[in-house]
């Protein structure tokens, strides 16, 4: 007779602490573990997480009181899987879990744009991409020059004005216009907020979506699309902006 014991099932007792882990209120602690030393391995993970979400979302985690705070972090810990084993993306595990699991009739309504504002400083910072100021001939000749955005820079639009969100400032309800912020990194790997308007959006969306498109053709497009009776001032005032970005290294010669 046989006195050999029986194989644990490692991926079931994996899922079984894990569980644990991640919700002790749902889920019963492994029966050889105890549950002290449980507790203490399920406080350290958490800890580490909800330490980076407050490090990487201030402004988000500035407006809640305590408990809605921890409630939305154990809400993220317990549901969210995350695809990536790295601590530096889980801010954006943390918006796919906004956009595609979070369900609570009493979040702010302006809850995900405020992270994704808060997320796109981080991603620019540590985004690998590096991108060489363009020249003066450059930008004295910019009409006549085939012109890229640079990855470093990203036009957003928001339905709330989420720069100025704060404990003193909780719309209800998004205003009439939305809001458009160009959010660049420039060549000491600073970040910077600009709000604009939507023709200048417009104007860098068009080069965004059109990689090496000419300047005079985009500035052409760009006064036909605005309707004015006088194109020359469209041309001219976006001629003048353009410049002005490619001095902070936002527009760039086209690239091979």
């Amino acid at each position: 007779m046989s006195s050999a014991q029986p194989k644990t099932d490692f991926k079931a007792k994996q899922a079984e602490f894990a569980a644990y882990i991640r919700d002790p209120a749902n889920n019963p602690c492994p029966s050889d573990v105890k549950k002290q030393r449980m507790d203490t391995y399920r406080e350290l993970f958490f800890n580490n997480v909800d330490s980076f979400l407050s490090s990487n979302f201030p402004v988000l985690k500035r407006i809640l009181s305590n408990q809605q705070w921890f409630e939305l972090s154990q809400d993220f810990f317990s549901k969210h899987v995350s695809r990536s084993p790295y601590f530096s993306e889980i801010p954006e595990e943390f918006l796919e879990y906004l956009q595609h699991e979070r369900d609570n009739a009493d979040d702010y309504p302006f809850l995900l744009e405020l992270a994704h504002y808060e997320w796109v400083e981080m991603a620019l910072s540590i985004a690998q991409e590096h991108v060489a100021p363009a020249d003066e001939t450059f930008i004295d000749t910019l009409l006549q020059q085939n012109i890229a955005l640079s990855p470093l820079a990203w036009p957003l639009v928001y339905r709330y004005p989420v720069q100025k969100i704060s404990p003193d400032y909780l719309p209800e309800t998004a205003p009439e216009q939305p809001t458009y912020l160009l959010v660049y990194r420039d060549s000491v790997d600073e970040v910077h907020f600009i709000q604009i308007n939507a023709m200048t959006f417009r104007l860098l969306q068009m080069i965004q979506q059109h990689d090496g498109i000419n300047t005079a053709a985009c500035l052409q497009q760009l006064a036909t699309e605005a309707a004015q009776p006088n194109q020359q001032i469209i041309i001219e005032g976006g001629l003048t902006i353009l410049q002005d970005m490619a001095s902070k290294g936002i527009v760039i010669p086209e690239r091979e």
